[in-house]
């Protein structure tokens, strides 16, 4: 089994079609999708994000890192949150993705969660996260 996060991602039009739809609507189709991945077994977490205008954005480009109000004054897709899901392959990863609810819109991105297992064992910070992770119960 490997992890899997689903990004949803949305331009402004997106987030627009959505202002459309009544929170009791999203909540109610959103809480069937989470329930389904729940039955089966596969939900790790889920999280939606706060409105991006609420976001700051700490730029390490130049000498010192740069903190602004709000998300990149360019972008195109915001982040809107995620699922992270525990599944056999990359493909089941994509099935749950294209059941996804889409309101408004939007795309999903699906990226592999790699464990702590896939680096070096003999790393002192490893060694360090793979301690933390066992007394927290993630291993």
């Amino acid at each position: 089994m490997a992890k899997y996060m689903l990004i949803m991602r949305s331009t402004d039009e997106d987030l627009a079609k959505m202002a459309d739809i009544s929170f009791d609507e999203m909540l109610a189709t959103v809480g069937r999708f989470n329930e389904e991945l729940i039955q089966a077994g596969v939900l790790v977490a889920a999280e939606g994000l706060d409105d991006p205008a609420q976001g700051v954005v700490v730029d390490f480009g130049g000498e010192t890192p740069v903190v602004t109000d709000g998300p990149y004054g360019e972008t195109k897709e915001l982040f809107g949150g995620f699922y992270i899901i525990e599944v056999a392959s990359k493909e089941e990863a994509v099935e749950w993705a294209r059941r996804m609810p889409s309101l408004g819109g939007g795309k999903c991105e699906i990226r592999r969660v790699p464990s702590v297992d896939e680096f070096p064992q003999d790393n002192e910070w490893i060694a360090r996260e793979r301690a933390w992770r066992e007394r927290t119960g993630q291993l």
